[in-house]
């Protein structure tokens, strides 16, 4: 008996292996129910079924540390659609996807790939991340899935938090709704690249809370972040992304970065001894962590009474408010800027501005920062960008500086504009010293300036003579600022190149008829060369259009700030007489439109391209919305105005109708109208009420026209006179939303994706627009499998008479013409 006790003891933990793990691997034969785990071959972290909380009793599927007394999940796959009971089974499709289904063999929640591979795994790594792979490529570049790249509240070792700058794909944490749900709450974290990366803390789309900048060594605005024993941690930006990460030094030690339900966002280590979490620091730390509390260029104080005071040299800008402890309005400063002679006072021990405004360079020292800032009457003050070897690099501010805090320790300088008197009255040296100075200079200066400007009024006057076409090659400024000197831009000097007339009339060959390819609300589009060989295309206003130069500057504000791969580039613009011309990147295959309502042309787009359109035209948007520096609301989305690059991938294009908006703002009220018919929200076009949800609404008629191949106005149906979002409306209460499908897409079509991004179509289009998701709600939907909620009514969803397809009734508007060109509207009221 006792020979056969080591092969007894052997089947015991073979046994005990099967029942509470099956190695760290997931295959196409293997799978897990609850109650079954994969724990990663080191031991560290295990993945199964768990509820949350006390009370709930939903199952999830999740990640956690193995080796912890209290299951603590790090990542939640089903947290939007949870199961209710115990009949969960988490398996891998032979197609190259990971999905949870329950006990109907409903799919419940699934990886999302635009790949396949012969033999797909999913594996938990040691790191705690899940991925879906080849099972004989361990690359992790070829990662078909991996939830590394869908964190939910946690941040652990090796995770990135940022943004990829190619795709525009962002990695965020976002809190649980409560400890017993671990649905995306309020609150989001994210690594903001706009400007000069920081760490900032949203709820919803506010910021509540900033970490600072990026110093070389850690966020400006926390002094207790340091490189210890236990972490160390980095920002890495370079042309493809920008992300925060950090790594453990002591690999025994369990730490994590959780935001709470209610916001906190705290680094806890676990302690064994005690077998609990500790705190080891909070994100926002106390009060004057509160996002500008003491509004611009006020700093906060945690150890003051009150805690908020001007900065020296500034004076409260409505002093009744600060005398109700009401300080959001901030500071001015006493002496106003006039741009000549400005120099720069330096504040000490500071939590550096919000960045979000900003401009950086990582070679120039600080004298060139400062030379370079005086330069530019925008720039309102600079440091350096690395504070490491006694610092370098430039740093700088071209807007109000706003959320400023005194720091007791680890604080940094900053340079802040100031006019000449204060200046003077602010150094080391002899007043009388600096008044005989500046008495001799300023004329001095001042006569130069003027002498320069006569001569080079009459050179300019003199070449005008000479040559009738001015070659004009300098920067355009996007705003007209009245009380700022320089003409330029007191929200942000940004820089886009001049083309001459006469480079674009060789461009195009003088415009000809050969070469237009294009028509639209604002004028004609060329196609064009450039010396050197790139093609341009070249939209000309039109003297008869009903844009002029409010759209055309109005566009290049816009857009000229915007870097995405699902927006169209600007390259340059020309302002000559009566000439305004907007030079873009040429795509070959134009626009949407001419693809999805032609009969030969549509049969190019197969179901992926046009799944993978949807996509991008989702990302666009929501880069648009949340993660541009300004909130930029399109107001005339449609299929003409999405452009296909040579591999068919959409760009959001025609700027000149969209509205920008503060951080804080979300939509307006407005008189004048402007957008398409059909596309057109029903609050915009009626009441003139415009937000980020109109442009949803106009999302969701473009995805419907994708999978129909339908125009939405121009839409018929023999059986009644509903438009396409009545008829889709219609199709899916009844359950027959795949009668929408276009015929064209039959042999390549995904009925999952099908109806998936029928669903998530209505839901854009729902009269009211607190019903409509938001474009990052948008995209969790298409790209994760899952329960959605109901659709409501579609907007301008009622039956019409066969004659309203092509015009729309108005009492005081003209009805847009047939080829769906952009319309303005003044809205009497």
């Amino acid at each position: 008996m006792e020979k056969f006790l080591p092969f007894f003891l052997l089947c015991i933990l073979f046994f005990l292996r099967k029942v509470n793990g099956q190695g760290d691997m997931i295959t196409t034969t293997k799978f897990i129910k609850d109650g079954e785990t994969i724990v990663s071959s080191d031991g560290t972290f295990e993945l199964g079924f768990f509820s949350p909380g006390n009370t709930s009793t939903n199952r999830y599927v999740g990640i956690w540390y193995k080796k912890i007394s209290v299951i603590t999940p790090v990542w939640v796959a089903n947290r939007l659609v949870p199961l209710t009971n115990k009949t969960g089974v988490l398996k891998v499709i032979q197609s190259g996807s990971v999905a949870l289904r329950d006990v109907t063999n409903s799919t419940i929640w699934s990886t999302n790939s635009s790949k396949s591979v012969q033999n797909p795994v999913a594996q938990l790594l040691d790191t705690g991340n899940f991925v879906l792979r080849d099972a004989n490529d361990l690359n992790p570049e070829n990662f078909l899935w991996q939830s590394f790249d869908y964190p939910t509240d946690t941040l652990i070792a090796n995770m990135k938090l940022g943004r990829d700058l190619v795709t525009g794909f962002e990695r965020y944490l976002s809190s649980w709704k409560s400890s017993d749900d671990p649905a995306p709450g309020d609150y989001t974290y994210h690594c903001d690249p706009t400007g000069y990366p920081q760490d900032v803390m949203r709820k919803g789309a506010d910021v509540i809370y900033r970490a600072g900048p990026w110093n070389g060594l850690r966020w400006s605005g926390a002094p207790n972040m340091v490189n210890n024993s236990i972490t160390s941690f980095g920002l890495v930006m370079n042309n493809k992304e920008i992300y925060y990460k950090y790594e453990l030094v002591n690999k025994s030690v369990v730490s994590a970065l959780v935001v709470k339900p209610n916001g906190n966002t705290m680094r806890l280590i676990w302690i064994t001894k005690t077998q609990g979490w500790v705190n080891y620091h909070s994100a926002d730390a106390d009060d004057c962590d509160t996002y500008k509390l003491c509004g611009a260029y006020g700093t906060c104080n945690i150890l003051s009474d009150p805690l908020c005071h001007c900065l020296d040299k500034f004076e409260p800008k409505h002093q009744d408010d600060w005398n109700r402890a009401d300080w959001t309005s901030g500071c001015v400063r006493k002496t106003p800027l006039n741009c000549t002679g400005d120099g720069f006072i330096m504040y000490s021990g500071v939590k550096l501005p919000d960045t979000r405004t900003s401009w950086f360079n990582e070679t120039m020292s600080l004298d060139e920062c400062r030379a370079f800032c005086l330069r530019n009457c925008s720039c309102m003050g600079y440091t350096n960008l690395d504070i490491r070897n006694g610092g370098s690099g430039c740093l700088i501010w071209i807007d109000e500086l706003i959320d400023i805090r005194q720091l007791s320790q680890s604080g940094q300088n900053i340079y802040i504009r100031m006019s000449a008197s204060e200046i003077g009255s602010a150094g080391s040296s002899s007043k009388g010293e600096k008044s005989v100075i500046l008495a001799v200079a300023l004329p001095l200066l001042f006569a130069l300036i003027l002498l320069g400007v006569g001569v080079g009024l009459i050179l300019y006057k003199r070449r005008r003579r000479e040559d009738p076409v001015v070659t004009t090659r300098g920067r355009y400024s996007g705003h007209n600022n009245k009380n700022d000197n320089s003409n330029q831009s007191h929200h942000e000097d940004f820089e886009l190149p001049l083309l001459d007339f006469l480079t674009l009339i060789n461009a195009t060959d003088n415009f000809s008829i050969a070469n237009k390819i294009g028509e639209g609300g604002f004028g004609q589009v060329y196609k064009g060369v450039l010396e050197g060989g790139q093609e341009v295309a070249v939209k000309r206003l039109s003297e008869t259009s009903k844009q002029g130069i409010h759209e055309f500057k109005n566009e290049v504000n816009c857009i000229a700030k915007l870097q995405h791969r699902n927006l169209v580039k600007l390259l340059g613009c020309c302002v000559q007489g009566e000439e305004k011309m907007l030079v873009y990147e040429y795509l070959r295959n134009k626009s949407l439109d001419i693809y999805i309502f032609d009969e030969e042309r549509s049969t190019l787009l197969d179901w992926p391209k046009r799944f993978n359109i949807i996509n991008g035209i989702a990302r666009g948007l929501m880069y648009l919305h949340q993660d541009s520096r300004l909130r930029i609301i399109h107001r005339d989305l449609k299929a003409s105005n999405v452009l296909l690059d040579t591999d068919m991938n959409p760009k959001i294009s025609d700027f000149g109708m969209a509205r920008s908006f503060g951080g804080d703002e979300t939509g307006a009220n407005t008189r004048r109208v402007v957008g398409t018919y059909g596309y057109m929200s029903p609050e915009y076009a009626v009441d003139g009420i415009f937000s980020v949800k109109s442009d949803v609404f106009s999302f969701g008629v473009l995805v419907l026209e994708i999978v129909s191949g339908k125009k939405n106005r121009r839409f018929v149906h023999p059986d009644h006179h509903l438009n396409l979002l009545g008829h889709t409306y219609m199709l899916h209460k009844e359950g027959r939303s795949l009668e929408l499908v276009d015929p064209k897409l039959a042999d390549t079509c995904n009925i999952s994706e099908v109806q998936r991004s029928i669903h998530v179509g209505l839901l854009c289009v729902q009269q009211n627009p607190e019903d409509r998701p938001s474009m990052s709600t948008v995209i969790m939907m298409l790209t994760n499998e899952g329960i959605l909620p109901s659709a409501k009514h579609p907007g301008f969803f009622t039956e019409r008479k066969i004659g309203e397809v092509d015009q729309f009734s108005w009492s005081t508007q003209t009805p847009s013409s047939i080829n769906e060109v952009t319309i303005t509207l003044l809205d009497a009221r």
